[in-house]
């Protein structure tokens, strides 16, 4: 693909939280990722055909807030961490601010889908959703 032909990106809906700034928002991991609403775009409505409650689910979503990209980063964004490179972090300072998170999806109303272990900011894009299938999106040594 020419770099001159980059797609520009049309987020699919918006996410719904209690967390309106990254103060507010729990650090990543175990404790984070309480439960939201992805709002989608009624156009969007359609391609949730098939979905359940229970099921796993990738949303992509646009870091939105995020700090400009760092080369190196405190794990967690806890200063008593040594440095680490961008790349082994989860930090949302990156070059593409894209955010992958597993949700479980607990119900689907019309555009909305209530999911859990969302970690992302009231207003935050959602670019994609994708789901997780066992076998596939699983390590295979």
């Amino acid at each position: 693909m020419d770099p001159q032909d980059a797609h520009t990106w049309e987020p699919i809906g918006v996410v719904r939280s209690a967390y309106g700034s990254r103060r507010e928002a729990p650090k990543q991991g175990p404790e984070a990722g309480g439960q939201a609403v992805i709002e989608l775009r009624e156009q969007w409505a359609p391609a949730l055909k098939g979905l359940e409650p229970g099921r796993y689910l990738w949303v992509l979503t646009y870091f939105h807030q995020a700090d400009r990209p760092r080369q190196e980063v405190h794990p967690r964004g806890d200063p008593s961490r040594p440095l680490t490179g961008l790349f082994n972090s989860r930090a949302p300072s990156r070059p593409n601010p894209i955010g992958l998170t597993l949700v479980k999806l607990a119900a689907i109303a019309g555009n909305k889908l209530t999911v859990r272990g969302l970690e992302a900011l009231d207003g935050t894009p959602v670019l994609d959703l994708k789901p997780y299938v066992p076998g596939i999106d699983e390590p295979r040594d």
